[in-house]
């Protein structure tokens, strides 16, 4: 098969895909700024998405798995950016140490996957220093054939939701592994204090393990095979912000289209006597209309080059090239995509007037949302190793977020 037939043919799949999910975006994005509002967690919208085996995608997908996996995270966020996010750390799991793995509890944790089942994430420590990686504080404990697990993480984003939760941890002999348990396991217990300006509903904050019991195959030690030993393995998590950011950006031209029809009266120099002719408006919505395309556009394209790198990495062969190429795409994209996003959300009140910014309607959500995503990792950083790169050929970091 031709690559030009490939990509043909791997469009085609995703389009169709895509109109497939759609009516499930469509339940999940009724009352969702009702549910941001008035902090309504939305447990019943990720049931539903386990229900259809949402997480299963990148196993599920056999052509162009992170460009279908990011146009579907698109959609998803533009029906509810909480809701999307917190699918994000599900997939680096699935894909880092499910569907590339070979250690653990990998066959109980392919049939999770398949299933339907959602992984969450606990690895940052607060307090930590901020500068390189160190071992966590997070520990493992020798107990018997097993182990005992004592620790707090925060950004422990989508984790109440799930089902299973991957842990960074020191180990007895002081290195860095990976642990992945049943979050109902006895002496978890995860908090709902995330108290961000947007984001609101992603559970984004504490959990707690005090004395929880890990078998030795839940403990994964790092390698170069996968996870936290792959070069550039946190591209794909990057990006699925980056995309999330992209459908609020679209979410944004939905609100500000309805927004525009539903106006009953305009400014008072308003050039029409309806809001929706008014052809300073409807510039306004062009704008916001061009920004969603760019940065839905954006996304793609780097999805498309980590689709390359993984396939290398798939067949056997040297990655490394490919790989840095997937991480300055997704780099690139973020810096971009951030901006139309925030664009976005500020174009929206132009569109509105003062009635828009009323708490009921909720429209600020949009730029608390994106803000609060662009916020992740800091775009300066991005921008400098993309300028060091285009000036001296400076490699960008390879490890961690930056």
């Amino acid at each position: 098969m031709n690559e030009h037939f490939a990509n043909g043919r791997q469009h085609s799949v995703g389009a169709a895909d895509a109109d497939r999910w759609q009516p499930v975006f469509d339940a999940i994005a009724e009352g969702s700024g009702a549910r941001e509002r008035e902090r309504l967690l939305p447990f019943e919208q990720v049931e539903l998405l386990k229900q259809h085996r949402f997480g299963a995608l990148l196993s599920a997908t056999p052509v162009g798995r992170f460009r279908h996996l990011y146009r579907l995270a698109i959609g998803l966020g533009a029906a509810d950016a909480n809701v999307a996010h917190i699918f994000r750390n599900h997939f680096t799991v699935a894909e880092q140490y499910v569907r590339r793995g070979s250690k653990g509890r990998i066959a109980e944790w392919r049939q999770a996957v398949a299933d339907g089942a959602v992984f969450g994430l606990a690895s940052t420590e607060l307090g930590s220093s901020p500068v390189g990686g160190n071992l966590p504080k997070t520990r493992l404990t020798r107990d018997g054939d097993g182990y005992r697990l004592d620790g707090t993480k925060y950004y422990s984003t989508g984790t109440l939701y799930a089902d299973y939760v991957l842990v960074r941890v020191a180990t007895p002999d002081d290195v860095s592994a990976t642990v992945i348990i049943p979050t109902k396991r006895e002496g978890i217990e995860i908090l709902d204090d995330w108290d961000g300006a947007g984001q609101r509903l992603t559970a984004s904050g504490t959990t707690h393990y005090r004395n929880v019991r890990v078998e030795a195959d839940e403990a994964i030690p790092d390698d170069a095979e996968t996870g936290y030993g792959i070069g550039y393995s946190n591209t794909q998590a990057q990006l699925f912000l980056t995309a999330v950011n992209a459908g609020i950006a679209r979410a944004i031209l939905n609100d500000g289209r309805a927004l525009l029809n539903s106006r009953p009266r305009s400014f008072y120099y308003a050039t029409s006597e309806h809001p929706s002719q008014d052809p300073l408006l409807q510039q306004v919505l062009g704008r916001i209309s061009a920004n969603a395309f760019a940065a839905e556009a954006a996304v793609l394209a780097a999805a498309d080059r980590l689709d390359l790198a993984t396939d290398a990495r798939d067949a056997g062969l040297d990655a490394d090239d490919l790989a840095h190429d997937a991480a300055l795409a997704a780099s690139q994209a973020k810096l971009v995509v951030d901006e139309l996003a925030i664009r976005n959300g500020d174009l929206l009140f132009e569109l509105g007037g003062a009635s828009a910014t009323k708490r009921s309607a909720n429209l600020d959500r949009h730029w608390r949302n994106a803000r609060t995503l662009a916020s992740h990792n800091p775009g300066s950083t991005k921008a400098a190793a993309i300028g060091a790169y285009e000036a001296v050929g400076t490699p960008l970091p390879s490890k961690g977020f930056f």
